[in-house]
């Protein structure tokens, strides 16, 4: 899979303003937005069908599983880590989790990380889904622009399409 933190490179933060360390700073720690699956079972993480609502409730656990690993570092890319860890999976809207945070009560590296994140599980085959097309992840992020993203977020992501083909290119290259 393409690392969220590639796909948030600097031409994607850029678009929103954000400083050049600043988006040193979220390149770094994006890529540890998932650290709190490794407190997840593998039969979940690794379910081939639809979980259920209880096999969800765990799952959605990771969030706050992350953000207790990175908490307590001195480091300040662990500390924007956990706060990626904690906020990637708010929605826009407030039905995300774990907290329901909504609009700008959800921080900004939260913000981006999702439509990063959601681009990547979407373009990616997963154990229970084929991947899915470029037009069809890029229709999915416009149609959730100002529920379940940050229509800035989703825009910048898509001004900077070039950029975000280069970097999936990259990672699918060294998959193989």
């Amino acid at each position: 899979d393409a690392d969220p933190g590639g796909l948030v490179d600097h031409a994607h933060a850029g678009r929103l303003g954000l400083g050049e360390a600043t988006q040193e700073l979220l390149l770094q720690a994006a890529p540890m937005h998932d650290v709190g699956k490794i407190g997840i079972p593998d039969y979940i993480l690794l379910k081939p069908g639809r979980l259920t609502p209880e096999e969800f409730e765990v799952m959605k656990s990771h969030a706050r599983l992350g953000h207790e690993l990175l908490q307590g570092s001195g480091s300040e890319i662990l500390q924007a880590g956990a706060q990626i860890a904690l906020s990637h999976h708010e929605k826009f809207d407030g039905s995300g989790y774990p907290v329901g945070l909504k609009t700008d009560g959800i921080p900004l590296f939260g913000r981006i990380v999702a439509v990063a994140d959601v681009f990547d599980a979407l373009t990616s085959e997963r154990p229970y889904k084929k991947a899915w097309s470029l037009e069809q992840s890029q229709a999915f992020l416009r149609d959730g622009s100002g529920t379940h993203f940050d229509p800035r977020c989703v825009e910048a992501f898509l001004a900077a399409w070039d950029d975000v083909l280069k970097v999936r290119e990259q990672f699918h290259d060294e998959e193989v």
